[in-house]
């Protein structure tokens, strides 16, 4: 089965080769499209001149016109755009998956992927995602932003910690959306039989860093700046959180080799000048974050009580009772997390019961880190991730220890 339908597929044959391709997962993004469209064609010509390159557009199904602005957008000879929908599961990873398989048809160089809804993007974003592949340095560029201390709460409480305590390397955004990898990766990334699991949705970024990780892909990270998109209250994240923490649960039992040896980590290099930047202000409803983790206790209770140790039951049930600011703490947030990862694989219990009963946990950690970052300028809060991350690896012994019972 292919992302791709048969037609697209066709014409890009029918097109012929291109070095560089810069694909564009979409949803419902007319009024952002057009503009990333443009940039992205842009940084092709400017920064890589003598190459072939194309824009594809991999839409969802949007009911707003987005493939139609995605199309309408003027670019310079050249590049040439293809828009297009994909077959499968609905979700931003499809579209990853569609992106690739044009990149593998047209036989490309490297692969560069970047949101729809950006309003920051730069053509020099194209050229700091795809110039270290191309030349030679790196498989896989992953972005490093300067975000709001309440942007990307996933990232900075689950998946940047986790990350890097468990694969030892210090990968700040591993989901941030914005990638550069070779055509050899990416053909690799196509062959793997995941693409009716969670990878299929949110689940993909964090699945292509891992992987990426895990089996010995040279990895860069790339300064972009701010990122300005349409970002989300941390309340109105629980469905993406639940994918993407549902790949990283599942993918200790892909990479157990890996993990289970790793002790301390490294930085990732960096490939060009940072930026210097304020991020635009994020709001965050600290209210209905703590409603929620209460409701948690309610609906998940059970789940609670079976999937934890006693410590750390006992600590959540203080947290609920008198609120997840100085309870919620990045040590006990990190010995819960732990606690569900072995869950997950547990037998006796329903691995999407557990990661939904995480959901609610996760709004109170969120509400605990707002709480205890409200005065922190952009730095301040950054030292505070660092420190939870340093955290989550001095409590790996706590996973190490009950995989080993599982």
């Amino acid at each position: 089965m292919h992302a791709l339908p048969g037609e697209v597929r066709r014409e890009l044959r029918r097109l012929g080769r291109a070095d560089l391709v810069v694909g564009i997962p979409s949803f419902n993004n007319a009024r952002t499209v057009g503009h990333v469209v443009e940039t992205v064609a842009e940084g092709v010509t400017r920064y890589f001149p003598g190459l072939r390159g194309m824009v594809v557009n991999a839409d969802g199904g949007s009911a707003d016109g987005t493939p139609e602005a995605a199309g309408a957008a003027r670019v310079p000879d050249p590049v040439r755009v293809v828009c297009t929908g994909y077959e499968g599961i609905r979700g931003k990873g499809s579209a990853v998956r569609a992106v690739l398989e044009a990149a593998q048809l047209v036989g490309a160089r490297c692969c560069v992927l970047v949101d729809a809804d950006l309003r920051s993007v730069g053509p020099w974003w194209v050229q700091r995602l795809a110039g270290p592949v191309l030349a030679g340095q790196a498989d896989y560029v992953v972005p490093l932003y300067v975000r709001h201390k309440y942007d990307g709460t996933i990232t900075n409480n689950l998946a940047y910690p986790l990350t890097r305590a468990l694969y030892g390397a210090r990968v700040r955004q591993p989901i941030g959306g914005e990638f550069g990898l070779s055509g050899a990766l990416a053909g690799r990334l196509l062959a793997k039989p995941v693409w009716e699991s969670d990878v299929a949705r949110f689940g993909v970024d964090i699945w292509m860093t891992t992987t990426a990780l895990c089996e010995g892909a040279r990895v860069v990270q790339a300064p972009l700046g701010v990122k300005v998109h349409d970002p989300r209250d941390p309340a109105g994240l629980g469905p993406m959180f639940q994918q993407v923490v549902g790949t990283m649960f599942s993918l200790l039992a892909v990479y157990p080799f890996r993990w289970r040896q790793v002790r301390g980590s490294q930085p990732v290099p960096t490939v060009g000048d940072p930026v210097e930047a304020e991020p635009e202000p994020v709001p965050v409803t600290v209210s209905a974050l703590v409603d929620r983790f209460r409701e948690g206790q309610r609906v998940h209770g059970g789940v609670w009580g079976r999937a934890l140790g006693a410590d750390v039951r006992e600590q959540l049930n203080r947290a609920a009772e008198l609120g997840p600011a100085g309870y919620l703490t990045e040590r006990w947030w990190a010995r819960l997390v732990y606690d569900f990862a072995v869950a997950f694989h547990r037998d006796d219990l329903d691995p999407d019961a557990v990661v939904a009963a995480l959901v609610p946990v996760y709004f109170g950690r969120v509400a605990a880190f707002a709480e205890e970052t409200r005065e922190l300028d952009t730095a301040a809060a950054e030292l505070v991730v660092e420190r939870q991350a340093a955290v989550f690896e001095e409590e790996k012994t706590r996973l190490v220890a009950a995989w080993e019972r599982l």
